[in-house]
């Protein structure tokens, strides 16, 4: 295969997707810069093999190489063990139930190639559906008229309150604009980024909760970040491999601090206030919303919200990991 044009490794964890797993190497096959190899991370447990099974059928079919490995322990000990086998000059992270548009690669491989991004080591897609507004979001109204946060710019970090401002709030644009973190569901990065020794932190195990943005942000501290308007994709949110509420809401709370303790050390007492601020209107906001709609999903929610306050109160929360 020539390697004198930039190449694409496309690193991917799944866990109990082999559907998914399958459209997505379709969807590859249709990029005009094809990806140089497919790294495919398999967290499904030994005795699950649907995934293994769809690969090994379809290996051959495909104008890349496909390389398959297990490693369980969740997406980000998943993607850190597909980056240690990336050759490519670019490492492309991309979810399993993402789909690029066909000139996704090309267009953030031509940002990187324009010859005025040397600084630049990661390069985000934009994710199509799921925009909304401050004025079409009752939750962000009250997070504004309550000055929950201190910023409402999309893809930046809030500082003061660790809170990630949430990407979907960019209407489509062209060209490319400064971000401080980055999904892992389409995002491209230099190779000398993980050359550097920058990995996916261990503390995030199991169903991953803002390793993308833990990850990314600590990137920014040597690098420039970038969005391209150009490089559409579409997230499926596939309903497979996930895991109950109780755990998710858990993390939405320890992970959140851990991530704002690690990147913003050390805490005032101020950024404290603000981040329990926080997390205080969304227990409440939560709370309403069980006691209406009375779903076992939202009070589990809420006790593993619950749970991951008490753990930080202890000082067991990060223990644990």
């Amino acid at each position: 295969m020539n390697r004198s044009k930039s190449t694409v490794s496309v690193v991917t964890p799944t866990f109990l997707r082999p559907a998914e797993t399958l459209g997505l190497l379709e969807n590859l096959a249709q990029q005009t810069l094809l990806p140089f190899e497919i790294i495919l991370v398999d967290g499904a447990p030994p005795e699950e093999s649907a995934t293994e099974n769809v690969v090994k059928r379809v290996v051959n079919d495909f104008p890349f190489e496909i390389r398959y490995l297990r490693k369980t322990g969740g997406t980000a000990i998943q993607r850190n063990a597909g980056i240690e086998l990336a050759t490519g000059d670019f490492v492309a992270l991309i979810d399993d139930d993402v789909r690029l548009k066909n000139n996704f690669l090309r267009a953030i491989i031509g940002v990187f190639s324009s010859g005025t991004t040397e600084r630049v080591g990661g390069i985000v897609g934009y994710r199509t559906g799921g925009h909304f507004t401050l004025e079409t979001s009752e939750r962000w109204k009250w997070y504004k008229r309550l000055k929950l946060l201190t910023t409402f710019e999309p893809g930046r970090y809030d500082y003061n309150c660790g809170y990630p401002i949430n990407n979907y709030l960019q209407p489509p644009f062209e060209g490319v604009r400064p971000v401080d973190f980055m999904t892992t569901a389409c995002a491209v990065w230099r190779r000398e980024v993980f050359a550097e020794g920058l990995r996916f932190h261990p503390f995030f195990r199991d169903y991953g909760v803002l390793e993308d943005a833990h990850f990314s942000l600590r990137a920014g501290r040597r690098w420039e970040l970038l969005q391209c308007g150009e490089a559409l994709c579409e997230e499926l949110n596939s309903p497979n491999g996930r895991v109950n509420n109780r755990l998710i809401g858990y993390k939405c709370v320890v992970n959140y601090y851990f991530v704002f303790q690690d990147i913003a050390s050390p805490l005032s007492l101020a950024q404290k206030l603000r981040f329990w601020k926080y997390q205080s209107f969304e227990f409440l906001r939560l709370a309403m919303s069980a006691a209406r709609r009375r779903r076992s999903s939202d009070f589990q929610d809420i006790v593993g919200r619950l749970e991951g306050v008490f753990d930080i109160l202890r000082g067991t929360a990060f223990a644990k990991k």
